[in-house]
């Protein structure tokens, strides 16, 4: 019988969304503990409760106090073999593809060379806390195989695919139609609910995709229940601009993936910065989800996402760090440049919205909801330890906060991975910063 665990410090959850429940979305326990059994969360409340009721007397007690105990971090698109040109200079979205990422990527025919990085940038997301991702990698099978591999062995919760990619892409990166949806469907019936894994159909983006591609894609989806979809849409007016060039008969750039039946609740869609009402429409009826990816958006000079307006519309949402085009690997700092990005626009979101959105809004995203998000009992036990005295200026300005609210805001404008004190998957320590 697998021994129980107690995780004592400050523990912060939301227990659903703070747009519709405002602070009373907010569950926290300042002196509090996470009774986790099997990798699962039993109970999380005040500390001493806690360790007066016999599980925990028999728990193994790991002591964070003085840190905040939140759930593990959910990242609902990023590229790990771009890691390496992570902040190169000067380019928008497509010279960013031709000089940057395609070179990179060409590379990924070496299964040896794919591992290292795979290995490398599950490292850096647990430095920073985040312990779901939802991810693409290249359109050679052994990318798929090796982060899949690398995330299994920490039994991470990881959603990725091959990249299909039949035209506008060099000669060493171009698959055909029917060979993108034989390895896909092979990598699928390999790795697809196996631990914490789950499978994306991939079409890069529509250009790089002919229209018979694209429909056995949309077969893909069709065909494999609980399967996900991931691609781009929107990003930058040169790309829209494109798109209407290559499928001339289409109503939108959206209207393509709709085409083809690649709209749905487990459809993900990184950037969705220029789409009209119409589209934003279809996204709710269709459930679609948006990915928020406001560094790349930035660092790329893209455009702005209006979070609001996604609201407005009732789009389902979620944040991204986007790396390599995004420049951080840290869902805090993501959040916070998402703050800027909403403030140029007029708006503004809270501390609480934020945490919501890289937490519990992430699972919704993604429908593992009723998986990881928050500390209710049965949830899976990712969660990471921040240090909200991680740098003097960051203490300081906690020091000088009233509420838990403005102690937040603090921590999501303030923090980078020395926050990180610890993170942990189903239970387990994946990071230590004392390691």
């Amino acid at each position: 019988m697998t021994k129980e665990k107690l995780i004592r410090g400050n523990i912060v959850h939301l227990t659903g969304d703070p747009s519709v429940l405002g602070a009373q979305a907010l569950q926290t326990y300042e002196d509090g503990g996470l009774l986790i059994r099997d990798g699962h969360v039993v109970a999380a409340g005040e500390a001493k409760t806690l360790m007066a009721s016999p599980e925990a007397q028999a728990a193994d007690l790991i002591d964070h106090r003085g840190c905040y105990i939140v759930p593990g971090f959910i990242d609902t698109h990023v590229h790990y073999p771009q890691v390496d040109i992570i902040a190169s200079y000067g380019a928008q979205l497509l010279q960013w593809l031709e000089r940057y990422t395609f070179p990179a990527e060409i590379k990924f025919a070496d299964p040896q060379h794919a591992t290292r990085v795979a290995e490398f940038v599950l490292d850096q997301m647990f430095r920073n806390g985040t312990t779901t991702a939802m991810m693409f990698a290249t359109v050679h099978p052994a990318s798929v195989d090796a982060v899949f591999e690398a995330a299994s062995r920490c039994n991470m919760r990881l959603i990725t695919g091959k990249v299909m990619m039949d035209r506008n892409c060099p000669p060493e990166l171009m698959d055909t139609a029917e060979q993108s949806y034989e390895d896909s469907q092979a990598l699928l019936d390999k790795w697809h609910g196996k631990q914490r894994l789950h499978y994306a159909v991939t079409p890069r983006f529509a250009p790089t995709s002919s229209e018979q591609q694209l429909a056995l894609a949309g077969r893909l989806y069709a065909e494999n229940k609980g399967v996900y979809v991931q691609s781009h849409v929107a990003e930058n007016h040169a790309e829209v601009s494109w798109v209407a060039e290559l499928f001339p008969w289409s109503r939108s750039y959206l209207d393509v993936y709709d085409h083809y039946g690649l709209l749905g609740d487990r459809s993900v869609y990184a950037h969705c910065i220029h789409l009209d009402s119409t589209d934003l429409e279809r996204m709710h009826e269709t459930q679609t989800v948006a990915a928020f990816c406001p560094t790349s958006n930035l660092f790329l000079g893209s455009g702005l996402f209006d979070l609001s307006a996604a609201r407005e519309y009732g789009v389902r949402t979620g944040m991204a760090t986007d790396v390599g085009g995004g420049t951080s690997f840290n869902m805090l700092q993501t959040a916070s440049e998402a703050y800027k990005v909403t403030q140029l626009g007029g708006n503004t979101v809270t501390a609480l919205q934020l945490l919501y959105e890289i937490t519990l809004g992430g699972a919704h995203a993604l429908s593992l909801q009723d998986h990881i998000g928050n500390f209710e009992p049965g949830k899976e036990a990712d969660f990471v330890v921040l240090d909200p005295h991680a740098t003097g200026l960051l203490g300081r300005r906690i020091d000088h906060a009233d509420t838990i609210e403005e102690k937040l805001f603090a921590l999501i404008m303030l923090a980078d991975d020395r926050v990180t004190r610890a993170t942990y998957v189903m239970g387990n320590s994946v990071y230590s910063s004392d390691t």
